[in-house]
């Protein structure tokens, strides 16, 4: 199940019924909270006007007047005048705001205590509050100065200007404390204004800050319930179990926290309900105590019934996370196996039950045994998955549906397996039981002949005899096999689920060959019941041959040891003298032809295999290696080249090494795609006539040319590998392939199967003498062999340093290879210094189409195993001026290559004459092919030769030189000077002429007609050849029993 399967599951859970509803509970319960804080809280905390409020500016000391209103008192304050007006008004906001969000409407009295003041300062109060005061002021009530000059002052004052107090707010003056009491209650009054009403400043800031700090708190926590309820409710779910781990984890975490948090505000909500408690809530006169401890309680109710909600809907979303999880580790369990099943049912497939002989039926029966324990194992594996399955669905898993359709799946692949190996087990045993029922007959069959020969004439002419041999076979019938009294068509019937045209081929020759052993049993009981009925008298026995022993004393007689054996005995006919002098004796003769197969009468096929079941054994081979090849190129491109580009494996891969993925792994994508797409076809194509195999290589040959490329490129690819070979990137990978063998194994592959077709070819050829397609065979055969060659040769070149120019543009190596070389020079200061070199220079050349290569071989520095050979240019020589005599006196591996005319010659000696001859008739046929070339040029351009003026012509010796290289001219003899009228004087004439020739063009004689000389050489040059190869002179040029191949194109003028 892939990822689209999963989200379909997953898609009807963010809509489940339960999970919504928890989460609706969740939204309820936190929208009733925040109702509730929006109720008891005040938009002005106690910090913003808290330094006012500890100067009792003003304050609430919970006493009520008539109609329950609030009372607010003023105290002696003599900075009341410096206080801003914006902070008064925060002031009065904060005092009046507490009770109003508890009590919405009610009314506040407000107590201004200016005894000890004056009427200015009276007066500014009065205004002050009337224009900063937010509430319903009832009544004002002031306690005006008591010292007699101020009251005085006071009450004219405030007479004056009653009527614009009046208008803005009721205010009453008042004289004393007790004129005060007749508005509000003692016991609603503190002590300071003669009441009983318990007030503590301080505690009042104390339980407020308290109050305020819890509430905040509340909401906090309401809020992040509620946002972190969205955030599970809303959050996508992904189809890696690392994923869900991590957020079942996180939310978890998350969960935990704001559980403590939870726990810490109710605790602190309790502490905070018995401090109110202990401040006397059941007291009447504590209204504000009594409002604040509800507020508390309420808050804290709510609380409870959000957590809970929360709880509720954190256990679902929490429940089906887990289930996800789950159903992922499922999901991947059953992936995993139902791949392990697939390997196995292609491994079953494979399984080919088809076999014609004992020895294959038991190997087949053992890798089916072997098979079966590793798919026991698997479906024993499976059937645990099936298990956890169905606890799921016990479970009530959200996927239930899909979980036991996974069950069910695996429970269909394990029986289809363990049926399709039951049925090739029972038919393997089928066919093991008959192939051991025509063994057994075979066996029998071969007993009743050697019973035969082995029962001697001369003991059973008596009638105690012959009674005796006939209770010999009368005995050896009773043990004949149960099968050979079934017909064939019974025999078809009963093994008719295994039977194959080869296995019906065995049954019939079984039986034919039954038949005939019966037929001499008849016969030969037929003789032995006259000679027991009638009384015979004795007959003379037939002397034996002296080349043919009494086989009945032999130890050959075994049927180990015979081949080819003939038992010839004489048996007189009943009824009739026995007479030495009858000219025909009547014989009876039993032949035996005992193979190494046990096929042991003459009657039997050869049990050896045919040509053709073995040609067919190497195809298969050839198939089965090439598709098990293919299978390792795409684990090597895909579980380490691919994996360059995973995120994951990042970490692990070292930047250099991504970059030079083409050096590490060649051209092995475009290798795979040729063998997978191309040939592996085509192999499977020939499998029914391997024959056509050679024909399918011929087809391919170019394409095995990418071959080279890959193995020049191994050396790079091998250097970077020892660089990283450490690599935790490498390792892990071949962790996750489960590999034994590292990448470096791996990446030896493609040459390992180019050495192996070869092989192969060469086993198919063996089997297919003079048959249809032996030739295209042999072709696939040298294809694949200069391939190999051409590959080895290619290696060589890369290692080549010190050329100056692109080695690639000298095309193909020709030939390649070490060799004693010493170097002569005709002139110049070289000459010395190469006389007085004895010893040879060991030389590594490479021969190309236009020019061979001389460079010295040298080991780069390496230990062990990773030296690798280098060649450093020497010398270079252009094929159109070389030369070569083939051989050199008193040498036989060695040859001539001379350059320029023979101004430098080249002494080479090969390791072994069949080196030697290999380079030489690669050497002829370059320079062969380029006189070809010469003759065609010069056809096509010969009539311009008359038309060149003639030089005077070279010296004798120049003549020689240049055209000869042969041991006669070399050790100073030569031929006499031909007649001048003779052929071979005229002959030499047109040699002169070419050198006159020659002569010119070195000397600038011609000028702008070089060009037309250079077709007179070719064209005077092919005469000489011609000349060389048919007429005396060649003969004398080529010299006594030497062969001097000189190139026909001319050094640049």
């Amino acid at each position: 199940m892939g990822p689209a399967s999963l989200q379909g599951e997953r898609e009807p859970e963010k809509g489940s019924k339960g999970e919504m509803e928890g989460y609706r509970c969740l939204l309820q319960a936190g929208s009733q909270l925040e109702s509730t804080l929006q109720q008891v809280t005040v938009p002005v905390s106690l910090k913003e006007v808290g330094g006012y409020i500890e100067k009792q500016v003003a304050y609430l000391s919970g006493g009520r007047g008539e109609d329950s209103s609030v009372i607010i008192t003023l105290p002696e304050c003599s900075a009341f005048s410096d206080i801003p007006e914006e902070a008064l008004a925060k002031v009065f906001t904060y005092l009046t705001l507490i009770p109003r969000t508890r009590q919405p409407g009610v009314k506040f009295i407000i107590i201004l205590d200016r005894r000890l003041d004056t009427w200015a300062s009276i007066k500014t109060a009065l205004a002050r509050i009337a224009a900063s005061f937010p509430g319903n002021l009832h009544l004002v009530l002031v306690l005006r100065p008591t010292s007699f000059f101020h009251r005085t002052v006071t009450d004219i004052g405030f007479r004056f200007s009653q009527e614009d107090f009046m208008l803005k707010m009721p205010v009453v003056m008042l004289s004393s404390v007790t004129d005060l009491l007749h508005y509000i209650d003692e016991n609603q009054l503190t002590s300071e204004f003669g009441g009983t009403l318990d007030y503590c400043h301080s505690d009042w800031i104390v339980l407020r800050t308290a109050i305020e700090s819890f509430a905040v708190t509340v909401k906090d926590i309401a809020q992040m319930l509620q946002g972190f309820g969205t955030e599970l409710a809303e959050t996508a779910l992904s189809d890696e179990g690392k994923a869900i781990e991590y957020l079942l984890e996180s939310h978890t975490d998350k969960y935990r926290k704001l559980k403590d948090a939870i726990r810490s505000v109710s605790k602190e909500g309790r502490h905070l309900l018995a401090s109110l408690e202990s401040s006397g809530k059941e007291n009447d006169s504590q209204w504000d105590v009594r409002l604040d401890w509800e507020t508390v309680q309420r808050l804290l109710a709510q609380l409870r019934d959000m957590e809970s909600a929360f709880d509720g809907f954190f256990e679902k979303h929490h429940l089906k996370l887990h289930q996800y999880l789950q159903l992922l580790r499922y999901e991947q369990s059953f992936q995993e196996m139902e791949l392990c099943l697939e390997h196995l049912t292609a491994q079953e497939r494979e399984l080919s039950i088809s076999v014609d002989t004992l020895v294959q039926t038991e190997q087949a029966l053992k890798r089916l045994d072997s098979l079966e324990s590793n798919a026991q194992e698997v479906m024993s594996r499976a059937q645990i998955i099936i298990l956890h399955g169905h606890q799921l669905s016990a479970g009530h898993h959200y996927a239930m549906a899909l979980i036991m359709q996974r069950c069910n799946e695996l429970r269909h692949y394990c029986d289809t397996l363990n049926a399709a190996l039951k049925t090739k087990h029972t038919r393997l045993l089928q066919t093991h039981q008959l192939l051991l029922c025509l063994e057994q007959a075979h066996t029998w069959c071969d007993d009743g002949a050697y019973l035969l020969a082995n029962q001697l004439i001369d003991k059973y002419q008596s009638k105690e005899g012959a009674q005796a041999a006939l209770r010999d076979i009368e005995q050896f019938l009773e043990g004949a096999p149960s099968m050979l009294s079934l017909g064939p068509d019974i025999l078809a019937i009963e093994y008719e689920a295994v039977l194959t045209p080869q296995l019906q081929a065995q049954i019939g020759k079984t039986l034919e060959k039954h038949v005939t052993v019966q037929q001499m049993i008849q016969s030969r009981q037929t003789s032995l019941r006259k000679l027991a009925d009638k009384h015979v008298r004795p007959i003379q026995l037939v002397a034996p041959r002296p080349e043919n022993p009494p086989r009945a004393k032999s130890p050959l007689f075994s049927p180990k040891h015979g081949d080819g054996l003939k038992f010839t005995f004489d048996l007189s006919l009943p009824g009739k003298r026995a007479s030495r002098k009858s000219p025909n004796p009547r014989k009876i003769e039993v032949i035996h032809d005992y193979q190494e197969s046990r096929s042991c009468v003459s009657y039997s096929l050869d049990g050896e295999d045919s040509p053709d079941l073995l040609k067919r054994h190497v195809m298969r081979e050839l198939i089965e290696t090439e598709r098990i090849y293919v299978e390792e190129l795409l684990s090597v491109l895909l579980g380490y080249r691919a994996e360059m580009d995973n995120p994951a494996l990042s970490g692990l891969l070292p930047p250099i090494l991504r970059s030079k993925r083409d050096i590490l792994f060649g051209n092995m994508p475009e290798i795979y795609n040729f063998h997978s797409r191309v040939f592996l076809q085509d192999l499977e194509g020939c499998l029914e006539a391997p024959e056509s195999v050679g024909a399918c290589f011929l087809e391919r040959k170019e394409s095995f040319q990418m071959y080279e490329c890959y193995c020049q490129n191994k050396p790079r690819s091998e250097a970077l590998w020892r660089q990283f070979s450490d690599c935790g990137f490498f390792q892990e990978c071949q962790k996750k392939l489960e590999h034994k063998l590292g990448l470096d194994s791996y990446l030896l592959k493609p040459v390992q199967r180019l050495t192996k077709y070869q092989l192969l070819l060469k086993e198919l050829l063996k089997h297919s003498p003079d048959c249809e397609g032996t030739s295209e065979l042999q072709g696939a055969l040298t294809a694949m062999l200069d391939l190999l060659k051409s590959v080895n040769d290619s290696m060589h070149q890369i290692a080549i340093t010190g050329y100056e120019g692109d080695i690639c543009e000298l095309g193909r190596v020709l030939m390649q290879g070490s060799f004693s070389v010493w170097i002569s020079h005709k002139k110049g200061p070289t000459r010395m210094k190469e006389l007085a070199r004895f010893k040879p220079m060991q030389r590594h050349l490479f021969l190309y189409e236009r020019v061979l290569l001389f460079c010295k071989r040298r080991e780069e520095q390496g230990d062990g195993c990773d030296k690798t050979p280098c060649y450093s240019f020497k010398h270079c020589l252009k094929m159109t001026a070389v030369g070569i005599t083939e051989n050199v006196k008193g040498e036989v591996k060695k040859f001539e290559i001379w350059y320029s005319g023979r101004e430098e010659v080249y002494v080479v000696q090969a390791p072994t004459l069949e080196v030697k001859m290999a380079w030489l008739n690669e050497l002829r046929r370059i320079l062969t092919n380029q006189q070809k070339l010469l003759r065609d040029e010069a056809y096509q351009h010969g009539q311009m030769v008359g038309h060149i003026p003639l030089s005077p012509p070279l010296s004798e010796s120049k003549q020689q030189r240049v055209s000869v290289s042969s041991e006669d001219t070399e050790s100073g003899r030569s031929s006499p000077d031909p007649q001048p009228h003779s052929p071979k004087h005229q002959h030499n004439r047109k040699i002169q002429v070419y050198f006159n020739l020659k002569n010119q063009v070195h000397q600038g004689i011609l000028g702008k007609k070089v060009q037309p000389l250079r077709l007179a050489f070719d064209s005077t040059f092919l005469f000489i050849s011609q000349l060389a190869r048919s007429s005396s002179l060649g003969r004398h040029l080529r010299g006594s029993g030497e062969v001097v191949w000189r190139s026909g194109h001319l050094p640049p003028i």
